[in-house]
């Protein structure tokens, strides 16, 4: 995006669940890339990111995710749910909205999670993924396993959501847990108090709280599925690999999940995969270095074209 946009630059589209709000750029004929954002963020992450792509000739799609900004679901009866297979399914039900029959997906945290679901479960509508953190299907089933102290220590909010007391401070002040979350996440992005005020009007979306909510305690076994997702969370707890074309990132400054080498998730990348550490990237990847996320979109394109069997490059 050249300039942020404003509200009255956004597009809407309906699928079976929600009315999503989407940023769009591009050439209308060029390959489609979703581009997802995460938690406690919203589209303004890829303020930078979407126009370099839109050089590049794709058609840039960026959707605020359930329970975010404008995108609202259709009944009121509908759950509010924020589970793993909730956000997978909705990049699939963006993608048959907009009659696009195949796209690139990337993006970090839930965004990130989203891509990778929609690569794993429906392969065959996604030509390549860039994924910060690399594998992010989560096992439920293994929800209860404690991992390192000072990891746990960054998973605050996690275990705060777990109570009443977690919802109604993030009912209350949003923007003030994202900044806890923000610090922690990204010590050395110096983002600016009009970077989190712009982000939080995401915030206000009146399911926002419950779709949180949900996502964390269903994550940790403290919550269950709504039942429109339980095949999908079944096929998830198997967790599948990845056979798309995949570039996955870590950043060097990522407070709370330290860079790796990407050999601890290989196994669950079945096609062609490259990783990359980004020197002095935070969570927030794609705002922080816009431009390795950029690039790293125009190469997964590359990647899947040099694997491509020969007479369907």
């Amino acid at each position: 995006m050249t300039t942020r946009p404003d509200p009255a630059a956004l597009r809407h589209v309906r699928t079976d669940v929600l009315d999503i709000a989407y940023y769009e750029t591009g050439p209308a004929d060029g390959d489609t890339v979703l581009l997802l954002h995460g938690f406690p963020y919203d589209i303004h992450s890829y303020d930078a990111v979407a126009p370099l792509l839109a050089q590049q000739r794709f058609r840039v799609i960026v959707p605020y995710l359930r329970g975010h900004g404008p995108t609202t679901f259709l009944s009121a009866s509908q759950p509010r749910s924020g589970q793993q297979a909730a956000l997978g399914a909705d990049v699939i039900a963006l993608l048959d909205a907009l009659d696009v029959e195949q796209a690139y997906v990337a993006g970090y945290d839930w965004g990130g999670r989203a891509a990778n679901i929609a690569a794993a479960l429906w392969p065959h509508r996604i030509l390549g993924l860039v994924s910060v953190n690399g594998y992010l299907i989560q096992d439920i089933g293994s929800a209860a396993n404690p991992v390192a102290a000072e990891l746990e220590a960054g998973f605050w909010y996690f275990y705060y959501f777990l109570t009443e007391r977690g919802r109604a401070g993030l009912a209350a002040d949003p923007q003030g847990v994202a900044r806890v979350i923000w610090k922690r996440n990204s010590p050395e992005w110096p983002f600016t108090q009009e970077d989190l005020a712009r982000t939080a009007h995401a915030f206000t979306n009146p399911d926002y709280t419950d779709v949180v909510i949900h996502s964390y305690r269903h994550r940790l076994g403290f919550a269950p599925g709504a039942e429109p997702y339980a095949q999908l969370e079944a096929r998830l707890a198997e967790l599948p690999g990845i056979p798309v074309a995949t570039i996955t990132l870590d950043g060097t400054a990522d407070g709370n999940f330290p860079a790796t080498d990407g050999s601890s998730t290989a196994r669950h990348f079945t096609g062609p995969r490259l990783h990359r550490q980004v020197a002095g990237a935070g969570h927030n990847l794609p705002q922080e270095r816009p431009h390795a996320f950029a690039e790293a979109v125009r190469d997964v394109r590359a990647l899947r074209h040099e694997n491509a069997p020969h007479g369907t490059r």
